[in-house]
């Protein structure tokens, strides 16, 4: 293939294969961006400056629950205190991470008219918001986080590390189980849950006084836009499962508990390599990690921060399908019975 061809195809090519116009309309699309200029953080919000205060908590540790394991405790207040700031550099770049990678193409697509689904045109023009909104979100994290090493000298741990965030690794492992026709059509899964779920995580954090008011302010600028986004991706969700044919759905909704999965499941890896730092052994890592997050404590977490996803799932008729409800059943996103054995920390040292 020559490298103008490879361009092209990668103009064309759409997140859902086929025709849109042989598929299915989806209903009345009533926008949320009609007052964007007026609203949206890129527009009305001051550039936020990191600034600390003694004292402060960087991350609330209820959200991070191994700084409260007797094994990291015994390290000391000054390692919580350090494996927290390293969980608020984890979250602002897994912020950066997740627009540039999985929001920002995914939105691009739609404005452009290649998400493969017959969309009304203020929705594609609603799109060119979002890449606006995704991306300054991912530029205004990238350098908040600069300014909280410029100013406390302790530096992201993982900057310039290798280790990929773990909900792509677990989105190429969606993308290979897809038959080949309906590989792409993951991404627009993966905006829709990660967009209507994103607003409940980011409600917690601005409303925590114990930390310093620039990061709760970022946190709410953030969360801001992230509520019209909810109410769009919401919108998407009730254009594009009506447009999937039988076959379709029967491959693509059995995966979507992996997705919620795959944006919801903490990052265990990434923990494991912050526990490392502060000297904790192999063994030791895999105790305070499957203690501090134990299956059935991560089912019934995943499962509240969902529930809201999975009713609009329901309504849609996705869970029609037996194959998709089983898949959900098993994932204990609906008709949970939690139990709590299994050791969520194997492989994580190796």
């Amino acid at each position: 293939m020559t490298g103008a061809r490879m361009y092209v195809q990668r103009f064309e090519e759409q997140l859902l294969r086929g025709d849109a116009v042989q598929r299915p309309r989806g209903p009345k699309y009533v926008s949320r961006f009609e007052r964007w200029d007026d609203l949206a953080s890129v527009r009305r919000r001051p550039r936020r400056h990191f600034a600390a205060a003694e004292l402060e908590l960087y991350f609330p540790p209820e959200l991070y629950p191994v700084v409260c394991h007797p094994l990291v405790e015994a390290k000391g207040g000054e390692v919580v205190k350090g494996l927290l700031l390293q969980r608020l550099y984890d979250y602002m770049e897994f912020t950066t991470e997740l627009e540039t990678l999985a929001v920002i193409p995914v939105a691009s697509k739609i404005s452009r008219g290649r998400s493969g689904l017959l969309l009304p045109g203020r929705m594609m023009s609603d799109a060119f918001k979002i890449v606006t909104d995704e991306t300054w979100h991912a530029q205004f994290s990238h350098e908040f986080t600069c300014e909280i090493e410029a100013e406390t000298r302790v530096p992201w741990s993982l900057r310039g590390s290798r280790l990929s965030p773990a909900f792509l690794l677990r989105l190429d492992e969606i993308r290979e189980r897809l038959p080949q026709n309906l590989r792409g059509v993951e991404g627009l899964l993966f905006a829709i849950v990660s967009e209507t779920l994103i607003s409940g995580m980011l409600s917690q954090i601005p409303r925590d006084d114990r930390l310093p008011l620039s990061v709760r302010n970022i946190i709410r600028d953030h969360a801001e836009d992230e509520g019209r986004h909810h109410v769009y991706f919401r919108s998407l969700l009730t254009h594009l499962w009506p447009a999937l044919g039988r076959v379709e759905r029967a491959a693509v909704g059995p995966l979507i508990p992996e997705i919620v999965y795959a944006f919801l499941e903490p990052d265990y890896a990434q923990t494991a390599r912050h526990l490392r730092d502060i000297g904790l052994t192999g063994e030791e890592i895999q105790q305070a990690v499957a203690e501090s997050w134990p299956a059935g404590r991560v089912q019934r977490d995943v499962a509240a921060a969902a529930a809201q996803l999975t009713r609009y799932l329901e309504e849609v008729g996705a869970l029609q399908d037996k194959g998709t409800l089983a898949a959900f059943e098993g994932a204990r996103l609906v008709g949970a019975r939690y139990e709590e054995p299994g050791d969520v920390a194997k492989e994580l040292v190796g």
